[in-house]
């Protein structure tokens, strides 16, 4: 689990989050949504330690990130995986290097451990026989599911995602949701997503967090969305045309 609490960022004289309270809940695909610009990804940013907030605190299991020194920070840091909008795959390393890259940073089992583990994390995410691929040689849809196994490569308690549909067909983007969704399930991490696609709230949605202009605006599941009454929050669900048909088929 991991809580916010009265979390503010600034950059310079722009206030850029103000007083953020929420909590990311384990076992489940957390949702943050919002306007680009609105301050999501500065919130996760946040979250993972690569920005400083100058007011209030994260928590990972009750341990203030900021707070704690280098390292338990870093013990931290290496619980977490993360899932790139571009993948950011190595180009120069193979499917298998890639998976196995966190392993050799932070790990410290043998060759052939860490192989065994890359190619089961590869079997989860349903790439066989691609090892000695490039990410050239990938579609996008599958550089996503190479990039997945890379972030469950250590078995992380957490796992950020940062627009995992991002360029991707509806059918390939159905499919890396039911994977973020699977392995949330199966490893019981603390999933955090970031994402403009509705389709997939409205698909994995667990926990939604709206940001609007650096604060939250709204807060809960997929089914109490439709309804929320939110002004700001209707606007940015039913913008896009697939949505807007559901309300119309609810009588909206």
């Amino acid at each position: 689990m991991i809580t916010v609490e009265g979390l503010g960022k600034r950059f310079g004289d722009t206030q850029v989050l103000s007083g953020i309270d929420a909590v990311f809940q384990k076992g489940k695909v957390n949702q943050i949504i919002g306007r680009s610009g609105s301050g999501k990804s500065v919130l996760a940013k946040c979250m993972v330690g690569l920005h400083k907030p100058e007011e209030g605190r994260v928590l990972y299991e009750g341990r203030s990130f900021h707070e704690i020194d280098f390292d338990e920070r870093r013990q931290v840091r290496q619980r977490i995986g993360m899932l790139f909008q571009g993948s950011a795959l190595f180009d120069s390393l193979n499917v298998l290097e890639n998976v196995m890259f966190p392993l050799r940073m932070f790990g410290a089992m043998p060759k052939d451990e860490m192989q065994d583990r890359a190619h089961e994390c590869l079997k989860r995410v349903r790439i066989v026989d691609k090892d000695l691929l490039f990410p050239a040689e990938l579609s996008g849809g599958m550089q996503k599911r190479v990039g997945i196994a890379r972030a469950i490569a250590m078995e992380p308690q957490y796992l950020f995602c940062d627009e995992p549909n991002s360029g991707l067909d509806p059918q390939t983007a159905i499919v890396i949701d039911d994977l973020i969704k699977v392995i949330t399930e199966e490893l019981q991490t603390t999933t955090v997503v970031i994402t403009h696609d509705m389709n997939s709230v409205m698909e994995t949605g667990e926990h939604i967090l709206f940001i609007h202009q650096g604060r939250k605006w709204w807060e809960g599941d997929r089914d109490a969305l439709l309804h929320s009454g939110n002004q700001e929050l209707n606007e940015f669900v039913f913008a896009g045309s697939l949505m807007r048909q559901v309300k119309k088929a609810m009588g909206g």
